[in-house]
């Protein structure tokens, strides 16, 4: 068969050459591979020095490298700090207002453990008391004084009983509900409370007088004793609150008593004592009504009978 007419010559012994030597060298690579691969597993300190050698030629690239990579690294960090800078702020202003609610909370918290451990105090140097409740509201835009604490009848409160706080009297109960009680304040015009002056025994009453300040009477008429910034409290006398309550601070004096300021401001008042009514009833003197010398009844013989 006569060869191709279009055949050049000399081209299939350069096809075959070029395979030969591919083959060859893809050969003697995996060969020298393979020798290296043996030689650094039995002795890995034998390409330390080319390895150290690859690095120093290296470094200088790498530092190159290194330092792009930081200075890109510093301008997204620019870019993402104005990106975010809004989000971020109104999160540290919420986070800001949260923590000063807390912190206004927790003052709360405390100021109320303080007023509690007062009266714990209380509680424990007086009589046992009958309950320790919140009190809950207060009227303050009328001339009736009256107050409510969370406490009645189911929890042994009854009409009459005292109701004090840690600074002093708040009133007494006018009317015990089932869960809940009505307190006449100090302060109201129709509360009358027997006190006296606490360094002394200088007798007086006081009466409210509807705007949140007591009008003092004294018992005994004559030179006023009474001073500027003296402490009354109650006197025990009628048997309804037990003595040494401590009740108002007296502002000025008046021609039969003074005007006094009471201690426990039922508006500034969180929690309040329910106390037993006082059983020791102080004696009071009776006023003479009757004629002196005149016999107004059977006198007793010389036995001792009428």
């Amino acid at each position: 068969m006569a060869p191709p007419a279009n055949r050049r010559s000399g081209y299939s012994r350069r096809a075959q050459y070029s395979s030969f030597f591919g083959y060859l060298a893809g050969v003697l690579g995996a060969l020298i591979g393979a020798v290296l691969l043996i030689l650094s597993i039995r002795n890995p300190e034998l390409f330390s020095g080319a390895r150290s050698a690859a690095s120093e030629v290296s470094e200088p690239a790498g530092s190159v490298t290194a330092g792009t990579r930081q200075a890109s690294r510093n301008v997204f960090s620019v870019l993402e700090g104005y990106i975010l800078a809004g989000s971020r702020y109104d999160k540290l202003d919420r986070e800001l207002k949260q923590a000063k609610s807390d912190l206004a909370e927790a003052k709360a918290i405390k100021a109320e453990n303080r007023r509690l451990k007062r009266l714990l105090q209380i509680a424990e140097a007086g009589p046992d008391p009958v309950a320790v409740t919140r009190l809950t509201s207060s009227t303050a835009a009328s001339s009736r004084r009256f107050a409510t604490i969370g406490v009645g009848r189911r929890h042994g409160v009854s009409d009459g009983m005292p109701v004090r706080s840690n600074l002093g009297l708040v009133g007494r109960v006018l009317q015990a509900g089932s869960g809940s009680s009505r307190v006449l304040l100090v302060t109201d015009t129709q509360s009358l409370v027997p006190v006296r002056r606490a360094k002394d025994d200088v007798a007086a009453f006081a009466q409210g007088r509807g705007d949140g300040t007591l009008e003092v009477r004294l018992i005994s008429l004559g030179i006023n004793p009474l001073k500027k910034g003296d402490v009354l409290v109650t006197s025990g006398a009628g048997g309804l609150y037990r003595t040494g309550i401590p009740v108002a601070v007296v502002e000025s004096l008046t021609a039969d008593g003074a005007k006094a300021r009471v201690l426990s401001d039922p508006a500034a008042t969180d929690y309040v004592i329910v106390e037993p009514v006082s059983s020791r009833a102080a004696a009071v003197p009776r006023a003479q009504t009757e004629p002196v010398g005149e016999e107004t009844g059977p006198r007793p013989n010389a036995s001792g009978k009428p």
